[in-house]
């Protein structure tokens, strides 16, 4: 009787234990990789428990916010796609919070930057790690002033190394297959670095981790850049071993990341935005030097002088005594013909087109996503239905408007309307003809086109210097 009494007792503790099912043990599993995914990518800050409360709005946003990030649909669940991209793996840097960084936008202060290679992984030959690293410092080069020449000893700009789990930074790798490296902004000591995680396969192809690939998306960390949404983008954070290697090019969203903290390479200014299209002469074509030319909108471009008349416009540039001319639609295929006003905000890169309520924004040949939209979105009044010209002075940052007899003056700092306007034109810019077809600043002067006439006006001594032929500009 003892003896059946023992057995029962000892089979209790086993007895009650139930095993957690296969599915059990699967949801658990994928809540861990997703809690451990969120606080390690997008600032999760949590315990196991208050992950677990399926009625926590903060786990909800941060899913749907990474979701949203990496191209998802933003359902808040983890949905079987959400836990396949959580398990790709990735760049180690978070896509939301810092990571070490600076507050604003880093980026270094000088334009040659030196690179050291402190040890290499055993995966590689030596000679096939230095060509992987010096040609993913020629991506950036390319497209930027920016010149890299490597050290061999001492402290360089960018060290980089290959390391395993805990390597001194707070930051521990985590074996094959997840994080496959990380890089910090620019900055003196550990800023600016590349650590490889060593445990994952590298390779100089796609039959493991390419090298090259991952040393191009680190660098562009290095120098100041963060994740992209855009899937096709260098500096997207998941891995893509389907990326063309032989004839890799950076997307346009990398170029214009990397050029709007460094510029444009000094030789690219020598390069057409596109292949020059002629223009089939015929009814309706404007002439250039016709005595009666007016423009629609003129604006800069990166150092150049656009002149829009009806569906075209003339490039003026330095290099070429001619200037070309050009269809709209072939640079820009989305925007409108008979533009109203444009102009060029440099410290943005960016060129502003506008007809009727609404507005563009340009980079290069490409038009910004999120366009177009209202004039009204800018500070206008309702009764406002279309802007004649528009001109952006760089050094005060201060863009004026020009709306009949009136102007406003917005404030690129603050992006706002400035109080006390519109005030007539008469009064600020006097001598000049009060309808303004466009607006141009250039070697001190404003330059407002009306019709076929162009007044030169000089903001310091408030007068019309010059009176002169809208078409002077195309060497009429």
């Amino acid at each position: 009787k003892m003896r059946l009494v023992f057995l029962v007792l000892l089979c209790l503790p086993v007895c009650s234990a139930y095993p957690l099912s296969g599915a059990a043990k699967q949801e658990d599993s994928n809540r861990d990789l997703a809690q451990q995914y969120l606080e390690n990518y997008y600032n999760l800050k949590t315990d196991v428990k208050q992950f677990r409360r399926k009625e926590s709005n903060l786990i909800v946003k941060k899913i749907r916010r990474m979701q949203k990030f990496l191209g998802l649909a933003a359902t808040g669940k983890l949905d079987s796609d959400t836990l396949e991209v959580m398990r790709k793996p990735r760049c180690g840097v978070p896509d939301v919070g810092h990571f070490h960084t600076f507050p604003g936008i880093p980026k270094w202060r000088k334009t040659h930057l030196t690179y050291r290679i402190v040890n290499y992984t055993p995966d590689l030959p030596r000679d096939a790690v230095d060509s992987a690293v010096e040609k993913a410092v020629k991506v950036w080069e390319e497209v930027t002033p920016l010149t890299f020449s490597r050290l061999y000893e001492g402290e360089a700009d960018i060290m980089i190394s290959f390391a395993v789990k805990e390597h001194g930074d707070f930051y521990p790798f985590d074996g094959s297959g997840h994080s496959l490296a990380h890089a910090y902004p620019p900055g003196p000591g550990l800023y600016g670095d590349i650590h490889f995680d060593d445990d994952e396969k590298w390779t100089e192809d796609a039959s493991g981790t390419n090298l090259f690939l991952v040393a191009a998306h680190e660098l562009g960390h290095s120098l100041g850049l963060f994740h992209s949404a855009n899937t096709e983008a260098l500096m997207y954070p998941l891995y893509n071993s389907f990326t063309e290697l032989v004839r890799f090019r950076l997307s346009q969203d990398d170029v214009n990341g990397i050029q709007s903290l460094y510029g444009p390479p000094p030789a690219s200014t020598e390069e057409p935005l596109v292949p020059t299209i002629s223009v089939p002469s015929g009814s309706g074509t404007p002439a250039k030097c016709d005595p009666a030319l007016s423009f629609d909108a003129i604006s800069t471009l990166r150092g150049e002088y656009l002149f829009f008349k009806d569906r075209y416009f003339w490039r003026r540039s330095h290099w070429n005594s001619e200037p070309e001319f050009h269809l709209i639609s072939a640079f820009w295929p989305s925007l409108p013909s008979y533009l109203d006003a444009a102009y060029e905000v440099n410290s943005r890169d960016t060129v502003f087109i506008f007809k009727g309520n609404e507005f563009w924004a340009i980079r290069g040949n490409e038009v910004k996503a999120g366009y177009p939209r209202g004039i009204h979105t800018l500070g206008f009044p309702p009764t406002i239905r279309k802007i004649d010209a528009a001109v952006s002075d760089k050094e005060k940052k201060k863009t004026y408007f020009f709306v009949e007899d009136k102007y406003w003056r917005f404030d690129e700092n603050s992006q706002s309307m400035e109080q006390g306007f519109p005030r007539l034109i008469a009064d600020d810019f006097p001598g000049v003809e009060p309808k303004v077809d466009a607006v141009l600043q250039a070697f001190g002067f404003f330059y407002f086109f009306s019709g076929s006439s162009q007044f030169e006006f000089d903001p310091n001594a408030r007068m019309v210097t010059h009176i002169l032929k809208s078409n002077s500009w195309l060497h009429c």
